[in-house]
């Protein structure tokens, strides 16, 4: 019973060098979720290789004990410095996919070509799909053996327009995610910003922003086994 966590191998924002990465409450609780459920998580990403941390979760949840101990695991920090590429990654090894956020994963997740295959495969062989806040940059060109969207005509979620507007980096994106969601078919479900939001559409769970990370995780496993 494994879980494939695929995180962001960009550490700029566009050309306006600030720094960005993978988000730490997104990739610290989710894993230990998954890992007290008894399963083996792979991390990757979309080349494989060292991914960046976005400095600026490091700061605020510097008091969160969780992503605390998981920036203190040595072992962990290796994983993420040497990630598995999605190009060598074998779908039908893992029970679901899940999709850590930050803004890094704007640039690198919706266009590349092993992420939308792997994606698929896993979903299509029975397997989960989920991501959580940015992470869904990865769902927004994922399309199945039909040829129909993985998002269309399902309750999605992820970070809002609102969202993005309240941390004054809309002008920064390649695109806004959730217009972009929109725009496939999605039934886009958002609440009041950076508060929890989870929806789980059969095999496709998907979380709103930060504070949704351990929910959406948890929903996960509920997904596997049920």
């Amino acid at each position: 019973m494994a879980v494939l966590l695929v995180v962001t191998g960009v550490g700029q924002m566009g050309d306006t060098g600030k720094p960005t990465g993978w988000y730490l409450p997104e990739v610290a609780h989710p894993w230990k979720v998954f890992t007290d459920a008894g399963l083996k998580v792979t991390f990757a990403s979309p080349k494989g290789g060292k991914t960046p941390v976005d400095p600026s979760s490091v700061e605020a949840f510097k008091g969160d004990p969780v992503c605390a101990q998981f920036l203190e695991n040595n072992d962990l920090m290796a994983q993420l410095d040497s990630t598995a590429s999605l190009a060598d990654v074998k779908p039908s090894d893992y029970k679901a996919i899940f999709f850590a956020g930050g803004h890094g994963t704007m640039w690198d997740f919706p266009d590349d070509v092993n992420l939308l295959k792997v994606t698929a495969a896993v979903y299509e062989q029975g397997g989960v799909v989920s991501s959580v806040c940015h992470g869904q940059a990865a769902l927004v060109n994922v399309k199945l053996s039909d040829g129909s969207y993985l998002v269309q005509g399902k309750k999605v979620t992820s970070w809002t327009n609102n969202e993005e507007n309240a941390v004054k980096l809309m002008e920064v994106m390649p695109f806004p995610l959730e217009t972009k969601l929109r725009e496939r078919g999605c039934d886009f479900v958002e609440t009041t910003v950076f508060t929890e939001n989870v929806q789980v559409a059969g095999r496709l769970v998907t979380g709103q922003n930060p504070a949704s990370a351990t929910p959406t995780a948890a929903a996960v496993v509920k997904a596997i086994s049920g």
